[in-house]
Parts: C-alpha cells; sequence; structure tokens
C-alpha cells in the first residue's frame, strides 16, 4: 500500500462515521468488470458495489446520457413534471409490467413507501390504524426506521427498538407460518423475492403463488422486495416474473440506476386507486431528472443488450463452476441462489477468504458471516468466471 492510500484511508477515519469497517483500499476508477485503485492495481469485481453496476463500469452511452442531461438540468421540484422522469416511468411501466410509480433515491425509501402504501390502503377500507404487516425472518429491507422494523433479524433491530410497531414476523418458504400470523388486522405480507442479506436463498414458486392466493381471497396486499434481486439479475426483469404472478406492490433500487442513487415503488392502478394521494407522500431528490435520465438509459441499455437474456445465458456456467467447489472442499457445504446472485455457505466465517481474494485481486463480499456472495455485472462473460474461480481458489487454500 502505497503512502497516498494510507493518507486516504487516516483521513477518512479521522472524518467519517464509523458505521462500516472498510476494507483497507481507495478506489479510483471501474473499466468493464475491473475497478482499480489509486495505486493502479486492478481488481476482478463480482459485487458490483452490492448489485448496482449491472451494466459494468465505464458504459459509453450511459455516460453520454448522464452528461448530456447534465447540461440541460439536474434538479426541478416534483411541482413540475420533467421529461426524463415520465420517460423512465413509461420505460419502467413496459418493463416491470406494473401500473403506477413513484422514484424515491433508494431502497430504503422505497420500503417506506411500500409500508405507507399499504397501511393508507387498509385504513381506505375501514378506518382503521392498527393494521398489521407479515414480514419474514432473516430478511433484510433497509436502515431506516419503517425499513428496518420489517428486517427479520433482531441484530439489526434490538439497538433501535421500538420500531414502527404492527410487525409480525413468518418463516421464509414457509406457508404454513405465514398463515398462523394472519388475522383480521392483516393488510400486507412484505417478502423479498430472493432473499440477499439473509443467505441468498429464492422464494419457492410454491411459496409465492400460496401467498398471491392468500392475498387475493383476503384482500391483503403482496409487496416483493426486488431491490437486490431486480432488474435482470436472475434472469428476468423482477425475479417474480418468472412465476407468472404479480404482486400489489413492488420495491426496486441498485441497478435501477445503475451508480446514479435511485429507487422506486411500484403499484397496481388498483392499489394506486386506493392508497396515497396528493400530500400523502413527497421527496425532494426523488425522480429528477438527472436520476430519470439514468433509469431510462439503463432500460434502454437492458433492452439493446438483452440483458436478462444474457444472464440466462450465464449463469448457469457460474452455478456450474460454484458447484465444482462445492464438490472439491469440505469446508464448502452448499450453493444457493437465483441467476447471477449466488452465494457459497461455510462451514467457518469467511472473513478470511475474502481479505485473501481482495490481496489477489478480486472483490467478493459476505451476506452474514459464513456465506460468500456473489453479485458480479450483469455483462460478465465465462473467462470472468474462470478467472474469479482461480483467484477464489487459491483464497481458500
Amino acid at each position: 500500500m502505497s503512502e497516498t492510500m494510507k493518507a486516504y484511508i487516516e483521513e477518512a477515519e479521522g472524518a467519517l462515521l464509523h458505521t462500516y469497517n472498510r476494507f483497507p483500499v481507495v478506489l479510483d476508477r471501474g473499466e468493464g468488470v475491473y475497478l482499480y485503485d489509486i495505486d493502479g492495481k486492478k481488481y476482478l469485481d463480482f459485487v458490483a458495489g452490492i448489485a448496482v453496476f449491472a451494466l459494468g463500469y465505464g458504459c459509453g452511452d450511459y455516460k453520454e446520457a448522464l452528461k448530456s442531461q447534465v447540461d440541460k438540468i439536474l434538479h426541478t421540484s416534483n411541482y413540475y413534471y420533467n421529461v426524463p422522469a415520465i420517460e423512465a416511468a413509461k420505460k419502467l411501466k413496459a418493463f416491470s409490467g406494473m401500473d403506477r410509480i413513484f422514484f424515491t433515491n433508494s431502497g430504503a425509501e422505497a420500503v417506506e413507501g411500500a409500508i405507507k402504501t399499504a397501511r393508507k390502503y387498509g385504513f381506505l377500507k375501514d378506518g382503521r390504524t392498527d393494521h398489521q404487516i407479515i414480514a419474514m425472518n432473516h430478511s433484510f429491507h433497509g436502515r431506516t426506521m419503517g425499513a428496518l422494523s420489517v428486517t427479520g433479524n433482531a441484530h439489526y433491530r434490538d439497538p433501535f427498538e421500538p420500531g414502527i410497531g404492527n410487525i409480525r414476523f413468518a418463516d421464509y418458504n414457509d406457508f404454513d407460518s405465514v398463515l398462523r400470523q394472519v388475522n383480521d388486522r392483516t393488510v400486507a405480507i412484505l417478502l423479498e423475492t430472493v432473499q440477499g442479506e439473509g443467505g441468498l436463498t429464492p422464494a419457492t414458486e410454491e411459496f409465492l403463488r400460496a401467498i398471491r392466493k392468500l392475498c387475493d381471497e383476503r384482500d391483503i396486499l403482496m409487496i416483493l422486495d426486488e431491490i437486490q434481486c431486480g432488474m435482470g439479475r436472475t434472469g428476468y426483469g423482477f425475479a417474480w416474473q418468472k412465476y407468472g404472478i404479480r404482486p400489489d406492490v413492488m420495491t426496486s433500487a441498485k441497478a435501477l440506476g445503475c451508480g446514479v442513487p435511485v429507487g422506486a415503488f411500484l403499484m397496481t392502478e388498483k392499489v394506486g386507486a386506493h392508497s396515497l394521494v396528493a400530500g400523502d407522500h413527497g421527496t425532494t431528490y426523488g425522480g429528477n431528472p438527472l436520476a430519470c435520465a439514468a433509469v431510462s438509459k439503463v432500460l434502454d441499455l437492458f433492452e439493446e443488450r438483452q440483458i436478462p437474456a444474457h444472464v440466462r445465458e450465464i449463469a448457469p456456467y457460474l452455478e456450474r463452476r460454484l458447484d465444482e467447489l462445492v464438490s472439491e472442499y469440505d469446508c464448502i457445504l452448499e450453493r444457493r441462489g437465483s441467476g447471477l446472485m449466488q452465494g457459497l455457505v461455510f462451514d467457518h466465517p469467511v472473513a478470511d477468504t475474502i481479505n485473501a481474494a481482495l490481496e489477489g485481486g478480486l472483490i467478493l463480499i459476505n451476506a452474514g458471516a459464513n456465506i460468500l456472495r456473489f453479485v458480479p455485472p450483469l455483462v460478465i462473460e465465462k473467462e470472468h468466471v474462470d478467472e474469479m474461480i482461480r483467484i477464489l481458489r487459491a483464497s481458500i487454500r
């Protein structure tokens, strides 16, 4: 490590709030599926900013779209229309199959909006304010108070209790567990279509269909969190589209803007007509021209470059190579995941393996203490998978 990098890290440690245990690397630039630190060292990136940089780094068409918008206008308030937001909404409706969209600044804000939507939906039905939301154990939905309240991990919640209240937790992929939590105050069931922080576990088709049927029968809103697993990561626009169902409300972020901070919560026309109205919700920056220019161009590029189809093509190769490691090493218990959202479960904490990989030029993160998470740019090719496996093998040893 150079003296320059050491100096930057020391400056950061003296100025930034210590809410992250950061790796001792100062990243400087990216190209394709590689990142470079300020000393010029090259890293193969299998994190993509935690599933953000779907198109990789330095995408020329994407950069030009942002530069063009910077030359026009960065921000207006939501008291006025702007063309990028209108275009982004039209394209996102087509891509998602949903009907109404509210643009936010982040995934956590999208979850907050989904919670408010559900509570307003219940209030308009019966005038009650004690409606309950069922969320899943081992889930993760964000760090704000509302999103934290529906995160099914006490480790995250305990220091900040009490949360927003009226939240009940069920077991993921256990429909009987969900049924035990349902009562006459249940207004929504919230889950990730693929759990991320909770261990790279996909929802089963049976589980999703059973929840959809229950919600239809009881007039309960089905809310799917697609912040990490959406935007092509599983080989479909959104992970739920594989199963032929549709949620009532959905959250999106991360790869929605491919680096520009933007999220959204989306809903059906029915929910849109019976929930939030003028004055119920708002945002200063959400849906501004710069963020929506990013969303609009990302959706264009997803279509032009057939990103979901590419994921369906490359993901089986990644799965096969990871399965080889499961067979090769007794310390690896299993592979989990869907598409280019994969995990390897170890019988011990993986921090040392991640650090060794970083030293070897490979960026990885964990999902829980003993799971390696693989969420690379969606544009990776087989040679990048092979390169990752080579460095990972050395790191495991």
